[in-house]
């Protein structure tokens, strides 16, 4: 096992009933900013619910945060924060509110332009507002990360930031709340947490046996919830695992003292920077191949999770490992998000461009072991049409 220290402060208020913690952890005097999204959070009654619980407090709201929130709209919410003297913000929605509250946070206590936060990768931030979140869809696990994704739409940069001050100082996860979720939705939230385990798991053996068999645990649950969440959408215990899995797959805990991944991320970033899809339709096209490309550098961990995920035992190393990725892709396309990238209109024309943003975001050694080259990255892509 490497070497590693572990912080998430997050407090987490999980069930039915826990929105009436917002009384006991937002300070009586503090000037909220509600952040949302579109109007599900109106329509379902939850940003209503939402403002009957934060009492008498100062109140006002910024919606309309997309869902790959962009550095335009965030900025106008930076205004508002600073214009208002704003003291603490409340996202209530899904990953890309969170991530639009991190980034607001952090931006309005710099003198700077916020995108200086993206150039250097969250290394500028020294302090934010506090954050506290309303969970209305499990999939990202930013409700308890320090980490988010802020595109900026007038370039089609999409970046990534850390920060140990970007920390939520809590996270209300009632599984109710994802009940009324439209089926791409869920789906999504299934894939997303899906490959942030496996951006953590399958990379090379460090002999580190608790985080191996809790990740193995989170996909296995994903795989048996996942689908039963489209068949029974009002069940609260399916509901109830999802939600938590997505938070614990993203907070840390599985990914300390292993090598780490990410590059089926930083491509998936490209796609919907430049053509405008999901997140998750991004992993699902990325992931299988990335897998199959890199399968002898990976195989090791390949072998192992045939076996324990997928109960593969038969056949040779290489017969084991192909079907272990074809039962990862066959997931995906059961949970009703497509693996290619004909599938949504992105073609081998196409290709060029990614690779030269891939190369403009100094993308060029990707990976556990940084030898995921561009000329990699180019043959991932090609084997996703």
């Amino acid at each position: 096992m490497l070497d590693f220290s572990y912080y998430n402060p997050t407090r987490i208020h999980f069930g039915k009933s826990k929105l009436s913690k917002l009384d006991q952890e937002i300070p009586a005097n503090a000037k909220v900013l509600l952040l949302y999204g579109g109007g599900s959070v109106i329509a379902n009654g939850t940003l209503a619910e939402v403002r009957h619980a934060l009492g008498e407090r100062y109140i006002s709201e910024f919606g309309g945060i997309e869902p790959n929130p962009s550095y335009e709209r965030l900025s106008q919410a930076v205004a508002q924060v600073k214009e208002e003297g704003i003291s603490y913000l409340l996202a209530v929605g899904g990953g890309s509110v969170i991530d639009g509250a991190k980034y607001i946070a952090a931006a309005a206590c710099m003198e700077a332009d916020g995108w200086t936060i993206l150039e250097t990768g969250g290394r500028c931030i020294s302090r934010t507002l506090p954050v506290g979140v309303v969970l209305t869809l499990a999939a990202t696990g930013s409700e308890m990360n320090n980490s988010a994704v802020v595109t900026r739409v007038s370039t089609h940069d999409k970046m990534p930031f850390a920060s140990r001050h970007c920390f939520p100082a809590f996270a209300i996860l009632d599984p109710t709340r994802t009940m009324t979720l439209p089926v791409r939705q869920v789906s999504n939230g299934v894939v997303d947490a899906f490959t942030h385990v496996v951006e953590q798991y399958l990379t090379y053996p460090v002999n580190g046996k608790v985080q191996d068999r809790f990740a193995e645990g989170l996909l296995m649950t994903l795989i048996e919830e996942g689908p039963l969440a489209l068949s029974d959408p009002e069940n609260y215990d399916i509901r109830a695992n999802l939600m938590w899995v997505a938070s614990l797959a993203l907070n840390g805990l599985i990914g300390a003292g292993v090598p780490q991944d990410w590059s089926t991320h930083m491509i998936g970033h490209e796609l919907t920077a430049l053509h405008g899809l999901d997140h998750a339709q991004t992993l699902a096209v990325v992931l299988p191949s990335m897998l199959s490309v890199r399968r002898k550098e990976k195989s090791q961990k390949l072998l192992q999770y045939a076996e324990r995920v997928w109960g593969i035992r038969d056949g040779s190393d290489d017969e084991r490992i192909e079907a272990a990725i074809a039962c990862t892709r066959d997931f995906f396309e059961r949970m009703g998000v497509p693996t290619q990238l004909r599938s949504y209109g992105v073609n081998g024309n196409d290709l060029p461009k990614l690779i030269q943003q891939l190369e403009r975001h100094g993308m060029r050694a990707l990976g556990e072991r940084r030898d995921v080259t561009l000329a990699i990255s180019a043959e991932v892509l090609e084997k996703s049409l």
